[in-house]
Protein backbone atom coordinates (compact mmCIF):
# COMPACT_ATOMS: atom_id res chain seq x y z
CA UNK A 1 0.00 0.00 0.00
CA UNK A 2 2.99 2.33 0.36
CA UNK A 3 3.21 2.48 -3.43
CA UNK A 4 -0.47 3.44 -3.72
CA UNK A 5 -0.05 6.06 -1.00
CA UNK A 6 2.91 7.52 -2.89
CA UNK A 7 0.83 7.71 -6.06
CA UNK A 8 -1.96 9.32 -4.02
CA UNK A 9 0.42 12.06 -2.87
CA UNK A 10 1.69 12.53 -6.45
CA UNK A 11 -1.90 12.77 -7.68
CA UNK A 12 -2.70 15.30 -4.96
CA UNK A 13 0.34 17.34 -5.97
CA UNK A 14 -0.63 17.28 -9.65
CA UNK A 15 -4.26 18.22 -8.94
CA UNK A 16 -3.15 21.05 -6.64
CA UNK A 17 -0.92 22.44 -9.39
CA UNK A 18 -3.74 22.25 -11.93
CA UNK A 19 -5.99 24.17 -9.54
CA UNK A 20 -3.29 26.71 -8.79
CA UNK A 21 -2.69 27.31 -12.50
CA UNK A 22 -6.38 27.91 -13.17
CA UNK A 23 -6.59 30.34 -10.24
CA UNK A 24 -3.43 32.14 -11.35
CA UNK A 25 -4.83 32.55 -14.86
CA UNK A 26 -7.94 34.10 -13.27
CA UNK A 27 -5.59 36.52 -11.44
CA UNK A 28 -6.61 35.34 -7.97
CA UNK A 29 -4.44 36.47 -5.08
CA UNK A 30 -2.28 34.04 -3.09
CA UNK A 31 -5.10 33.07 -0.73
CA UNK A 32 -7.46 32.48 -3.65
CA UNK A 33 -4.88 30.31 -5.41
CA UNK A 34 -4.41 28.28 -2.23
CA UNK A 35 -8.15 27.72 -1.82
CA UNK A 36 -8.61 26.61 -5.43
CA UNK A 37 -5.58 24.31 -5.23
CA UNK A 38 -6.93 22.82 -2.02
CA UNK A 39 -10.42 22.29 -3.43
CA UNK A 40 -9.04 20.66 -6.58
CA UNK A 41 -6.67 18.34 -4.75
CA UNK A 42 -8.84 17.06 -1.90
CA UNK A 43 -12.37 18.16 -2.78
CA UNK A 44 -13.32 14.82 -4.34
CA UNK A 45 -12.03 12.74 -1.44
CA UNK A 46 -13.65 15.09 1.06
CA UNK A 47 -17.03 14.85 -0.70
CA UNK A 48 -16.74 11.06 -0.77
CA UNK A 49 -15.99 10.92 2.95
CA UNK A 50 -18.91 13.22 3.76
CA UNK A 51 -21.29 11.12 1.65
CA UNK A 52 -20.31 7.84 3.32
CA UNK A 53 -19.89 9.42 6.77
CA UNK A 54 -16.21 8.48 7.01
CA UNK A 55 -14.20 10.09 9.79
CA UNK A 56 -11.78 11.70 9.97
CA UNK A 57 -12.12 13.41 6.59
CA UNK A 58 -9.21 12.47 4.31
CA UNK A 59 -7.02 15.57 4.73
CA UNK A 60 -7.93 16.05 8.41
CA UNK A 61 -6.62 12.59 9.24
CA UNK A 62 -3.37 13.04 7.31
CA UNK A 63 -1.61 16.41 7.26
CA UNK A 64 0.69 15.22 4.46
CA UNK A 65 -2.08 16.27 2.08
CA UNK A 66 -1.94 19.84 3.41
CA UNK A 67 1.85 20.00 3.12
CA UNK A 68 1.66 18.57 -0.41
CA UNK A 69 -0.82 21.25 -1.46
CA UNK A 70 1.25 24.05 0.09
CA UNK A 71 4.37 22.80 -1.68
CA UNK A 72 2.44 22.57 -4.97
CA UNK A 73 1.26 26.19 -4.64
CA UNK A 74 4.78 27.45 -3.89
CA UNK A 75 6.11 25.36 -6.78
CA UNK A 76 3.52 26.90 -9.10
CA UNK A 77 4.43 30.45 -8.07
CA UNK A 78 8.13 29.78 -8.59
CA UNK A 79 7.90 27.90 -11.88
CA UNK A 80 4.56 28.88 -13.43
CA UNK A 81 6.04 29.89 -16.80
CA UNK A 82 7.79 26.52 -17.13
CA UNK A 83 4.90 24.39 -15.86
CA UNK A 84 2.44 25.83 -18.38
CA UNK A 85 4.53 24.38 -21.21
CA UNK A 86 4.50 20.90 -19.66
CA UNK A 87 0.91 20.17 -20.67
CA UNK A 88 1.64 16.58 -21.69
CA UNK A 89 3.42 15.85 -18.43
CA UNK A 90 0.59 17.42 -16.42
CA UNK A 91 -1.96 15.43 -18.43
CA UNK A 92 -0.14 12.23 -17.54
CA UNK A 93 -0.01 13.14 -13.85
CA UNK A 94 -3.68 14.08 -13.95
CA UNK A 95 -4.57 10.76 -15.54
CA UNK A 96 -2.53 8.83 -12.99
CA UNK A 97 -4.20 10.92 -10.29
CA UNK A 98 -7.75 10.07 -11.32
CA UNK A 99 -6.74 6.41 -11.58
CA UNK A 100 -5.37 6.36 -8.05
CA UNK A 101 -8.28 8.36 -6.61
CA UNK A 102 -10.79 6.06 -8.29
CA UNK A 103 -9.02 3.02 -6.90
CA UNK A 104 -8.87 4.44 -3.37
CA UNK A 105 -12.49 5.59 -3.54
CA UNK A 106 -13.78 2.17 -4.58
CA UNK A 107 -11.69 0.49 -1.88
CA UNK A 108 -13.00 2.82 0.79
CA UNK A 109 -16.57 2.32 -0.37
CA UNK A 110 -16.21 -1.45 -0.14
CA UNK A 111 -14.55 -1.16 3.28
CA UNK A 112 -17.64 0.71 4.46
CA UNK A 113 -19.86 -2.13 3.19
CA UNK A 114 -21.48 -0.07 0.46
CA UNK A 115 -23.20 -1.77 -2.46
CA UNK A 116 -20.51 -2.46 -5.10
CA UNK A 117 -22.17 -0.12 -7.61
CA UNK A 118 -22.24 2.71 -5.03
CA UNK A 119 -18.59 1.97 -4.22
CA UNK A 120 -17.73 2.53 -7.89
CA UNK A 121 -19.67 5.80 -7.85
CA UNK A 122 -17.66 6.85 -4.78
CA UNK A 123 -14.51 6.09 -6.74
CA UNK A 124 -15.67 8.39 -9.51
CA UNK A 125 -16.62 11.08 -6.99
CA UNK A 126 -13.14 10.88 -5.47
CA UNK A 127 -11.52 11.31 -8.87
CA UNK A 128 -13.58 14.02 -10.57
CA UNK A 129 -15.40 16.16 -8.03
CA UNK A 130 -12.30 18.14 -7.09
CA UNK A 131 -12.12 19.36 -10.69
CA UNK A 132 -15.84 20.13 -10.70
CA UNK A 133 -15.49 22.22 -7.54
CA UNK A 134 -12.50 24.02 -9.06
CA UNK A 135 -14.40 24.89 -12.22
CA UNK A 136 -17.49 26.06 -10.34
CA UNK A 137 -15.44 28.29 -8.04
CA UNK A 138 -13.62 29.82 -11.02
CA UNK A 139 -16.88 30.36 -12.94
CA UNK A 140 -16.31 27.77 -15.65
CA UNK A 141 -18.48 24.96 -16.97
CA UNK A 142 -16.95 21.79 -15.46
CA UNK A 143 -14.81 19.95 -17.98
CA UNK A 144 -16.53 16.61 -17.42
CA UNK A 145 -19.89 18.08 -18.50
CA UNK A 146 -18.85 19.30 -21.91
CA UNK A 147 -16.02 17.22 -23.39
CA UNK A 148 -13.60 14.34 -22.95
CA UNK A 149 -14.28 10.88 -21.56
CA UNK A 150 -13.23 11.54 -17.99
CA UNK A 151 -15.79 10.36 -15.46
CA UNK A 152 -16.66 7.44 -17.75
CA UNK A 153 -13.05 6.24 -17.62
CA UNK A 154 -13.23 6.25 -13.82
CA UNK A 155 -16.45 4.21 -13.87
CA UNK A 156 -14.90 1.69 -16.27
CA UNK A 157 -11.83 1.36 -14.06
CA UNK A 158 -14.01 0.98 -10.98
CA UNK A 159 -15.93 -1.91 -12.50
CA UNK A 160 -12.66 -3.58 -13.54
CA UNK A 161 -11.55 -3.34 -9.91
CA UNK A 162 -14.82 -4.92 -8.75
CA UNK A 163 -14.41 -7.83 -11.16
CA UNK A 164 -10.82 -8.41 -10.06
CA UNK A 165 -11.86 -8.19 -6.41
CA UNK A 166 -14.70 -10.66 -6.98
CA UNK A 167 -12.26 -13.09 -8.61
CA UNK A 168 -9.89 -12.70 -5.63
CA UNK A 169 -7.07 -11.56 -7.89
CA UNK A 170 -3.84 -10.48 -6.26
CA UNK A 171 -3.82 -6.86 -5.07
CA UNK A 172 -1.10 -5.92 -7.56
CA UNK A 173 -3.24 -7.32 -10.39
CA UNK A 174 -6.29 -5.41 -9.14
CA UNK A 175 -4.36 -2.15 -8.91
CA UNK A 176 -2.57 -2.61 -12.24
CA UNK A 177 -5.64 -3.52 -14.30
CA UNK A 178 -7.70 -0.72 -12.77
CA UNK A 179 -5.01 1.88 -13.47
CA UNK A 180 -4.38 0.49 -16.96
CA UNK A 181 -8.09 0.67 -17.82
CA UNK A 182 -8.47 4.29 -16.71
CA UNK A 183 -5.23 5.48 -18.30
CA UNK A 184 -6.01 3.67 -21.56
CA UNK A 185 -9.56 5.11 -21.74
CA UNK A 186 -8.22 8.63 -21.19
CA UNK A 187 -5.35 8.37 -23.66
CA UNK A 188 -7.49 6.82 -26.40
CA UNK A 189 -10.31 9.34 -25.87
CA UNK A 190 -7.97 12.32 -26.08
CA UNK A 191 -5.94 10.95 -28.99
CA UNK A 192 -9.02 10.24 -31.12
CA UNK A 193 -11.14 13.14 -29.77
CA UNK A 194 -13.81 10.80 -28.47
CA UNK A 195 -16.74 12.31 -26.59
CA UNK A 196 -20.02 11.10 -25.19
CA UNK A 197 -23.06 11.94 -27.36
CA UNK A 198 -24.80 15.27 -26.79
CA UNK A 199 -28.55 15.94 -26.88
CA UNK A 200 -29.06 18.38 -29.74
CA UNK A 201 -32.43 17.49 -31.26
CA UNK A 202 -35.43 15.37 -30.41
CA UNK A 203 -34.99 11.77 -31.50
CA UNK A 204 -38.01 11.99 -33.79
CA UNK A 205 -37.63 15.63 -34.84
CA UNK A 206 -38.12 16.37 -38.53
Amino acid sequence: MDFIYTLDIIGTFAFAISGALVAAEKEFDLFGVLIIAFATAVGGGMMRDVLIDAHPINWIGDLNYIWTILIAVVFTFLFKSKIIHLSKTMFLFDTIGIGVFTLLGVQKGLNYDLHPFIAVVMGMVSAVMGGVIRDVLTNQVPLIFKKEIYASACLAGGFVYLICNYLNAAELVQFSLTMLTIISFRLIAVKFHLELPKIKDDLFSK
